[in-house]
């Protein structure tokens, strides 16, 4: 069974009169978001990390251990942990605390992220981007074994016989490599033997088949089990179709300029918004048409996990809490029996 998830990256929201919300109160509001979703039968929620102020979460494991305190049988995780500017025991660390406090709920997504700003924050240098990724997620592979590790790279400190505590209950650390469409970086998760999510955030799904074809012949080839594949895709859920695109798209595009506008893209248009939706990775509209897209695009990719970004800039709690109520309540049901036809 497909498993459906929720992806959040904390961004700082208004309140309902437009005021900038604090982002103290954006970290209490994604807990209470998080029981929802367990609430509502949603099977995982992740959360972002990032090192600006328009994002409230820059240390997304202990928001987790606090959703993990609030919350019985929703999986746990990252979306994505920056592993290029941390330390790779330092993240197993954290993450395996996760998974005691959340009685083995937790995930890691790995990844080389979209920005930049905690490279030169932690002191790394941008030349090595490449580099850092490589190595530190050869030594975090080495560390899911849960046995001392000795290892050695150009970057980092060696290790000689190194154990690494807390270790998991389960012995098992569930790991995803996030990729945005290198096949390079496909076929690196399929030789680690690590699930794959695919972040999918513009264009149509059907253009990333071939990234999974890659990734499971590789798999093939190197003898190894058949691994998940999930993907990463924002949007939002509302009452009607109508009333989810107008809701959106304020907040759609507050996100999307400020973010253009660091990386000198133009102003994003109504008209852009509304084609992503109607042909691109915008999961955006009522029950039913996120359902049935969502379906479509698990067929086509042959997905295990499907993961809605439902946090929009600054949308409102309150219209994010409506949208992870649908998703839970009506979207998810639909999907299973569209898939189960």
């Amino acid at each position: 069974m497909v498993e459906l998830g929720l992806d959040t990256f904390g961004d700082v929201t208004v309140r309902e009169d437009g005021t900038r919300e604090s982002a103290a109160q954006v970290i209490r509001n994604l807990i209470e978001q998080a029981v929802l979703a367990d609430e509502t039968g949603v099977d995982f929620i992740g959360v972002g990390e990032h090192h600006r102020d328009d994002f409230a979460v820059s240390a997304p494991e202990i928001v987790l251990a606090g959703m993990a305190t609030r919350t019985q049988r929703i999986r746990l995780g990252s979306a994505v942990t920056v592993l290029s500017s941390d330390d790779p025991v330092r993240v197993f660390e954290r993450f395996s605390t996760v998974d005691a406090l959340s009685n083995g709920r937790a995930e890691v997504i790995l990844g080389r992220g979209s920005f930049v700003e905690s490279f030169p924050l932690f002191g790394f240098d941008l030349a090595d981007y490449e580099e850092l990724f490589a190595e530190k997620l050869d030594l975090f592979a080495h560390l899911l074994d849960e046995k001392p590790v000795t290892w050695e790279g150009r970057l980092r400190a060696p290790l000689k016989s190194a154990d690494v505590h807390p270790k998991t209950e389960s012995g098992s650390l569930k790991t995803w490599i996030a990729v945005g469409g290198s096949p390079q970086s496909v076929v690196r998760a399929a030789s680690y033997r690590l699930p794959l999510m695919l972040a999918i955030i513009g264009g149509p799904a059907d253009r990333f088949r071939p990234f999974v074809d890659l990734y499971r012949q590789t798999l093939a080839q190197i003898g190894g089990e058949r691994l998940a594949v999930g993907v990463h895709s924002p949007g939002h859920i509302a009452p009607t179709d109508d009333q989810a695109r107008d809701e959106l798209f304020p907040h759609f595009k507050a996100n999307r300029d400020r973010i253009g506008a660091e990386r000198g893209w133009p102003p994003v248009g109504r008209g852009e918004f509304d084609r992503e939706i109607d042909r691109g990775a915008l999961y955006v509209g009522s029950p039913d048409t996120v359902a049935h897209k969502i379906a479509d695009t698990v067929r086509t990719l042959d997905l295990d996990r499907f993961d809605l970004k439902y946090s929009n800039g600054p949308m409102p709690h309150a219209q994010s809490m409506r949208a992870i109520e649908l998703y839970g309540t009506r979207v998810i049901p639909r999907v299973r029996d569209l898939l189960a036809q």
